[in-house]
This record gives structure tokens, C-alpha cells and sequence, in this order.
């Protein structure tokens, strides 16, 4: 089953910024629930895993994360990547951002994704996928403002760059607790009924 996925969100920093930390496999991975990096193959090649727990379930994917197109001009990156569950399932994604200057200094994200999805995570329904991604990404885009905007962009010293190129520490992954994420969309469904409803009467 494929999912299509678009998000837009701002951030009160600038350009040059922003387009560093999405270009940070560490900073990026740091601000998704349940993900973490593995390890840098290459500068253009990632290896991470997600877990997701739905209740007593626990699904977990490892896979492959790629930098297909980085585009400095146009501010726009693209990435697919491909992950396996343990249990024989399936991910496979096509990823692009689209970052633009906005009069105030800050900035506008365009996110787009087309995941294809297998295995048991499926059985919740493609509606509860897309609520849930969605809930999913507010939080990525609630850690990436907090970093971006609280800490401004400066040069790094020739140690920071240093322990930055070293391998990543041993990773601390802590599970996508699902059950929280679809109470928020069950919310938001019933407050969007109510609201549709109170239009019909009005009218």
C-alpha cells in the first residue's frame, strides 16, 4: 500500500541553517521519534532502524537511507530509502525537501514522502497510517524548531569538526509509542465531525 505524505512548517532561522541540519544525518535522525543512525557509510549513504510499539506489539525496521539529489541552489534535497521489518515486512520511501527564504529571515520547509508499505502495520488502515504519520511529524518538526531556533548558526572549530566526523556513539532507541499518537487522531476526527456538524445546523 502506498502512502502519500506533503507537510509544511517555518522556522525562525535562517536558510544557510536550516539547510546545514537537514543536510546532518545525526541532527535529523535525533529529532525522529523511535529513529536512530547507524552508521555513516558515506556522505551521501546512511544506515538506521525505527521501532514503532502499537499497543504490546513492537515492529522494528533496519534499512538504508540515500542522498539521491542535494541541489545548494535551489535549496532541495531528495532521498529514498528501504527498510525491512523483522518479521518480513516492508518500507520503501521517496523523500524530497524544498527549503525557501522567507522576508523575515526565516524559513519555509516543504516536505514531501511516498511510502509503500508491507507486512503487519498494515492492518490499521492507510487513514490511521496518514493520521498517525502526521502526528509523527509534528513532533520531528516541534525537536528540529526547538535546536534550530534556540541554538543560532556558527562556524565550528577545527574540534567540533572533528568529533563531529568521528563515528556516532552506541545509539539509545526508544520505541514510537503509537497508542498516544492515535488517541491524537481520534481527537482530531471527532472535533472535525462536531465542527461539520454544528455547519450543518447552522446553516
Amino acid at each position: 500500500m502506498a502512502i502519500d505524505i506533503k507537510e509544511t512548517f517555518r522556522v525562525r532561522a535562517p536558510i544557510g541553517t536550516v539547510w546545514q541540519f537537514m543536510l546532518d544525518p545525526q541532527k535529523v535522525a535525533a529529532c525522529m521519534p523511535g529513529a536512530v543512525l547507524e552508521q555513516v557509510v558515506d556522505e551521501r549513504t546512511f544506515l538506521g532502524a525505527i521501532k514503532v510499539k502499537i499497543g504490546a506489539i513492537t515492529t522494528s525496521y533496519k534499512g538504508r537511507l540515500q542522498l539521491t539529489d542535494v541541489d545548494e541552489a535551489a535549496h532541495s534535497i531528495k532521498m529514498k530509502g528501504e527498510g525491512r521489518e523483522t518479521s518480513g515486512g516492508t518500507a520503501k520511501a521517496s523523500l524530497a525537501s524544498q527549503m525557501k527564504a522567507l522576508p523575515d529571515g526565516g524559513t519555509e520547509v516543504v516536505a514531501e514522502a511516498s511510502v509503500d508499505l508491507t507486512g503487519r502495520i498494515m492492518q490499521v488502515g492507510r487513514g490511521m497510517i496518514q493520521g498517525v504519520s502526521h502526528q509523527l511529524f509534528l513532533q520531528f518538526v516541534s525537536t528540529a524548531q526547538a535546536q534550530l531556533e534556540q541554538a543560532p548558526g556558527r562556524p565550528s572549530t577545527a574540534g567540533e569538526a572533528t568529533a563531529a566526523s568521528a563515528a556516532p556513539a552506541p545509539p539509545q532507541q526508544q520505541a514510537i509509542r503509537i497508542l498516544p499518537l492515535l488517541l491524537a487522531v481520534f481527537r482530531s476526527a471527532i472535533l472535525r465531525f462536531f465542527q461539520r456538524l454544528r455547519r450543518r445546523q447552522s446553516v
